[in-house]
């Protein structure tokens, strides 16, 4: 019998391919500067209802029934107000490296216990240029998945754990056109916007793992 907990085949594929994907130019971290950090993109085996519980997305399917974890940050911050993200943040000095720093910011912003956490791999640095921030998103599953909440208002006001199946649904996904000329990928699910660094990162394992469904690109939100 095989260990339910245990990291599945599709995820170690998909980190194998994500630490190798091209970067677009316009992500590329500069030679210097920027201030380092990191997020946790942690992926779970989701409520599993039948033999063929998983996304039936591509022509690649994931047993698990997957979905991910995403926070929203607070209102009144000062960077990424209200927005939908991965638990995370910057690297600290008592850090060893973006893994610890995103295991720890994702214990520290909703109660992730670390001990239930897998570290399947890394993704290439990417930068932020509104920001600042040079980012290492820390792919993981979550072997022991857990209540978690909100650990500190002021920072994070909700958290939600959203299926691959969603995600990739087309009736979920929009372009967003904001300030400045910025036009990307969005989700709109569980009455939350994902965009920005989030949605495209989110848009990009999608095609990396071969569950990207075509969807109609035209349909615009204003930000």
């Amino acid at each position: 019998m095989s260990d339910q907990g245990a990291v599945p085949g599709w995820l170690r594929d998909l980190a194998n391919a994500a630490s190798k994907m091209e970067i677009n130019p316009m992500a590329q971290p500069p030679a210097h500067g920027g201030r380092a950090s990191a997020v946790l993109v942690l992926f779970a085996a989701g409520p599993q209802t039948g033999p063929e519980t998983g996304p039936q997305t591509g022509p690649q399917t994931a047993p698990d029934n997957p979905d991910l974890l995403f926070i929203q940050r607070s209102a009144d911050l000062r960077l990424h107000a209200g927005q939908p993200a991965f638990p995370g943040g910057a690297i600290d000095a008592a850090d060893d490296g973006p893994v610890a720093a995103a295991l720890r910011e994702a214990k520290e912003e909703v109660g992730v216990e670390p001990g239930g956490v897998d570290v399947v791999g890394t993704l290439p640095e990417l930068f932020i240029p509104r920001t600042g921030f040079r980012v290492v998103p820390v792919l993981a599953w979550w072997r022991e998945p857990h209540a978690v909440a909100p650990v500190d208002a002021a920072e994070v006001a909700a958290v939600e754990r959203i299926s691959v199946s969603e995600l990739a649904a087309p009736e979920t996904r929009v372009m967003v056109k904001g300030p400045g000329g910025y036009l990307g990928p969005a989700f709109q699910v569980k009455g939350l916007l994902i965009w920005g660094f989030t949605a495209v990162l989110v848009d990009r394992l999608l095609a990396l793992a071969g569950w990207e469904r075509p969807w109609d690109t035209a349909r615009v939100i204003d930000l």
